[in-house]
């Protein structure tokens, strides 16, 4: 039987140079796994967390607060032509212990980071399958208006109602059918973007796409306009606030969704549209808080056969729409939406519906009771 080799001859075996490279590399990894001694500053912000934590000083969570959870929403929701869901407000508080990059210079140069994780997001062009991801919760200002809010990333404005490339559609024409997707942009816009109909004029532009030979919407929106109640509610369609109550902050919406388009029913092409619009606002009184409201619009126009239909030529008809409002208060039907701030109690009833994502674009809006006040996870 052959003897064990001693270590001692079996390290004489190693050459020195493996051996060196060996020594180095343990000592290496001695010096990064031990136990480092925090700074001053983070012994110092650590203490001062523990404080206020004892003292209850801690602001509440981005979803676990109860900002949101007793503020109220909007729920009015009708299928087919009229329909409305809100739900209230998030309120979060962002710590500069927990958001290094706040400090002035960004002492810990975390903004090359934050700059990639804000850059725009590519259009969409088919419903997501989730939701987007939770940001930090920042509190949004009026200078960082979209501060904590997945809409930070999206396109400003008609800049996030992008067309898809328009085709003949059977005996639709891909002139008709490109006609067919301006015509519901410009609706969109006028409906939703245009400052003025935002500040609750009326919303000429969106009306002048819509086929007056269809009374029954037309009438039906113009006497919304004219005395808005729990039946006939402007914003059902149309976005609007009371400028003696609220003030857009800037002037940027954020905007999210995509079109596509088939045969429609009326010998034309029918147009479905799906989009979110982020309105961060404030109170008219010069107050600094913001928040925002966060309103989807679900709707199905058709651009008909004159030929073969008593229609309008170059009109849209409005074959169905539907919407989700987050962070409006319940049943009030006055023709605005009213957002909710965290630093007021609402005045409205307790909301009873569930808790959703308002800028979860996967969901369909046509989900839960249409009746209840929910609320929202954030805005």
């Amino acid at each position: 039987m052959s003897e064990k080799p001693s270590d001692d001859a079996s390290a004489s075996e190693i050459p020195d140079d493996v051996w060196e490279q060996f020594t180095r590399d343990t000592e290496r990894d001695i010096r990064t796994s031990a136990p480092k001694e925090p700074s001053a500053r983070a012994r110092l912000v650590t203490e001062r967390l523990r404080g206020q934590d004892a003292r209850g000083e801690l602001p509440p969570g981005w979803r676990t607060g109860p900002a949101w959870q007793e503020m109220n929403g909007r729920a009015a929701r009708r299928r087919k032509l009229w329909a409305v869901l809100g739900v209230p407000v998030a309120a979060a508080v962002a710590l500069v212990a927990m958001k290094p990059s706040l400090l002035p210079g960004d002492p810990f140069g975390a903004g090359t980071a934050e700059a990639a994780d804000a850059s725009p997001l590519p259009e969409e062009t088919a419903p997501p399958t989730a939701a987007p991801g939770s940001p930090d919760p920042e509190t949004p200002t009026l200078d960082e208006p979209f501060a904590g809010s997945p809409a930070l990333r999206w396109a400003d404005g008609d800049a996030g109602i992008v067309l898809p490339a328009a085709k003949a559609v059977g005996p639709v024409s891909k002139d008709r059918v490109e006609q067919a997707l301006k015509l519901t942009k410009k609706l969109l816009v006028g409906a939703n973007l245009e400052p003025k109909a935002l500040r609750g004029a009326r919303p000429g532009a969106a009306f002048s796409v819509l086929d007056p030979k269809q009374p029954d919407v037309v009438d039906r929106l113009d006497t919304a306009l004219r005395s808005p109640s729990r039946k006939n509610d402007p914003v059902a369609l149309f976005s609007r606030f009371d400028p003696d109550e609220i003030r857009l902050v800037g002037d940027v919406i954020k905007t999210r969704g995509h079109m596509t388009f088939e045969k429609g029913s009326h010998g034309g092409v029918a147009v479905h549209a799906d989009y979110t619009f982020v309105y961060p606002v404030s109170r008219a009184d010069g107050s600094t808080e913001v928040t925002r409201t966060i309103v989807r619009r679900v709707l199905t126009m058709e651009l008909a056969d004159p030929a073969r239909y008593q229609v309008t030529p170059g009109r849209l008809l409005v074959v169905e729409y539907d919407q989700e409002i987050g962070n409006s208060s319940c049943f009030v039907y006055d023709g605005y939406l009213h957002p909710e701030f965290s630093s007021s109690a609402s005045a409205g009833p307790t909301p009873s519906g569930p808790a959703v994502d308002p800028y979860d674009r996967s969901r369909d809006i046509d989900d839960g009771d249409r009746e209840d006040c929910g609320t929202v996870t954030r805005t």
